[in-house]
């Protein structure tokens, strides 16, 4: 009997309880938490509920009253050995050893399925993260986003939205104009401009230059600037997307800014539509020759300029567009992952949103994020000083660097220590469950080599303490990663199998899963190996869903 069956159960009954009392008014339960709780002290019981509480009062009862109520039909019910009433009306639940030990059934048969539901079914989210200039190398400010945004996309899937995970290049502007500029003086080994970029990486972009455009010195400046831009831009975002495949980070949708300033067959360009949209709703008006937004209705500190006076397009335009662009694409949720000082960004976001005629509050979800430093990384000689991910892949490894970033929430302040990281310890996270998992493919391997097989699985053998603390665990995964999805917090998932892992070694250090000497298997060796197994399978899950590899040996 798992935890949603539980609370099914405690939900007709409720019912029944509601229909059969006048007085209550048809109270509606449709909004009520039934979600169980893991009582701190596992010797309250396996599962623990307030529902007394929240409806003793519209039942003209107290909560104790209402828990008697609800114990006595709970305990009528088979997998269930005892149902208790504790402090004020909570109501704590205790299965029989058969019924926790059913999840172990459930998660072999649901394999990598196991923890995946439909709450979120029928959201249709954009989540845009990372998004860097393509004017250098990704570094370790790019990190935190790349591993919490692919973690957030994949727990979001498994809780049944649909997910697109979105770049957006940044390849148009004053940015990519200087950049050029400096590509340009590097392949002529002219001095880098005064506000150029620094850095050995672009002098290797300039020798890019010279070898795909032979001639290059004797082209007009113009030319020159046009070929040195378009060709290192080409490099420098296939080496982040290279980047980002190496730490295990892949995007749906890679959105070019530039897209959205050209035009075809003497169309209006995505920039100028966005404006007439904006201007049928109402928003937009026209004051010293330049055209705005007004966007103080919707919150923000100020109305933004959408186009100057000489005609130019704003970065505030762009954005616009841009938003419109998800919309027009199917997405109803807008997620984006920002940086510290962004905060300023998050109005304009909402202000746009509102324009568009949308609603900000449910439309747009910006997860502010504070910065990472890590203690003993090198600034990069090739790109100035920077901490470049290529650098931090090589020194420490994907799965390290991805799981500890994973582990804690988005806005906590994050410094590591780059020597823990690398450490082969149980006091490194990212070991400790890795190393878990590598020992239950060992046992399962072992299992195979003295013919211990899986069919006298009996659940009702799992009695130890270890045995039901880990049931319990196993239980908890789909209210984990449901949770993790519903407050957009994907490190709940990596704590979670730091617990888990914890309960699986205390485990296997007091039962014995294969027959010793010349012990003939039985059926408490095989559902042992069941259990095993199963903890194997939701330690993968959950790795996978932070992008960790789960290695069969260490």
């Amino acid at each position: 009997m798992n935890p949603a069956q539980i609370s099914s159960l405690l939900k007709e009954i409720m019912q029944r309880i509601v229909d059969s009392t006048p007085e209550s008014g048809g109270i509606n339960l449709a909004d009520a938490n039934f979600t169980p709780e893991r009582p701190k002290n596992r010797a309250h019981g396996d599962w623990a509920f307030n529902i007394a509480m929240q409806f003793a009062k519209k039942l003209g009862t107290n909560p104790r009253e209402l828990a008697g109520a609800i114990t006595a039909e709970l305990v009528k019910n088979e997998g269930i050995a005892k149902a208790e009433i504790a402090g004020p009306g909570f109501i704590n639940i205790t299965l029989e050893a058969a019924a926790a030990g059913t999840v172990v059934s459930a998660v072999l048969a649901a394999g990598d399925s196991y923890g995946t539901s439909e709450i979120l079914a029928g959201r249709r989210i954009n989540m845009e993260f990372v998004s860097a200039n393509p004017t250098g190398p990704l570094h370790l400010g790019h990190t935190r986003w790349a591993a919490l945004g692919d973690s957030l996309a994949r727990v979001l899937r498994a809780a049944g939205a649909a997910v697109v995970s979105e770049y957006y290049i940044n390849d148009a502007g004053e940015q990519m104009r200087k950049f050029g500029r400096s590509v340009r003086a590097a392949a002529l080994r002219l001095p880098t401009p005064e506000d150029g970029y620094p850095g050995e990486y672009i002098g290797e972009l300039g020798a890019v230059v010279n070898t795909a455009v032979l001639d290059f010195a004797q082209l007009a400046e113009a030319d020159q600037l046009a070929q040195a831009t378009e060709i290192a831009y080409q490099q420098q975002l296939s080496e982040i997307k290279d980047s980002l495949k190496r730490f295990n980070v892949n995007f749906d949708v890679w959105f070019s800014e530039r897209t959205m300033h050209s035009s075809e067959n003497g169309e209006p360009n995505a920039i100028a539509t966005a404006l007439s949209r904006l201007r049928e709703q109402g928003h937009v008006y026209d004051a010293d020759g330049a055209v705005w937004v007004r966007t103080t209705d919707f919150g923000d500190d100020k109305d933004r300029v959408y186009q100057r006076s000489n005609g130019i397009y704003t970065y505030f335009a762009a954005d616009a567009a841009y938003y419109l662009s998800k919309t027009d694409r199917g997405s109803d949720i807008k997620i984006y992952l920002l940086g510290a000082d962004h905060h300023g960004y998050v109005g304009r976001l909402k202000a746009i949103s509102g324009a568009a005629g949308e609603d900000p509050e449910k439309n747009i979800i910006a997860l502010i994020g504070q910065l990472v430093n890590l203690n003993g990384a090198r600034l990069s000689k090739r790109a100035g000083n920077i901490v470049e991910l290529n650098d931090l892949l090589e020194w420490l490894g994907c799965d390290a660097l991805r799981y500890w970033l994973a582990r804690y929430p988005a806005d906590s302040p994050l410094s590591l220590d780059g020597e823990k990281l690398r450490s082969r310890t149980n006091d490194n996270p990212v070991f400790y469950v890795q190393y878990a998992h590598a020992r239950t493919q060992s046992v399962a391997r072992n299992a195979a080599t003295v013919g211990l097989t899986r069919a006298d699985f009996m659940p009702e053998l799992l009695t130890h303490e270890t045995e039901s603390n880990l049931l319990g665990k196993l239980q908890e995964y789909p209210l984990v990663v449901a949770a993790a999805a519903q407050l957009y917090e994907p490190h709940r998932v990596a704590r979670y199998l730091e617990e888990l892992t914890a309960a699986y070694h205390r485990w296997y250090d007091n039962c014995r899963v294969l027959p010793q000497g010349d012990e003939a298997p039985s059926a408490l060796h095989a559902t042992r190996l069941c259990l095993n197994d199963a903890t194997s399978q939701v330690i993968r899950n959950g790795l996978n869903l932070i992008g960790v590899s789960a290695p069969e040996r260490m």
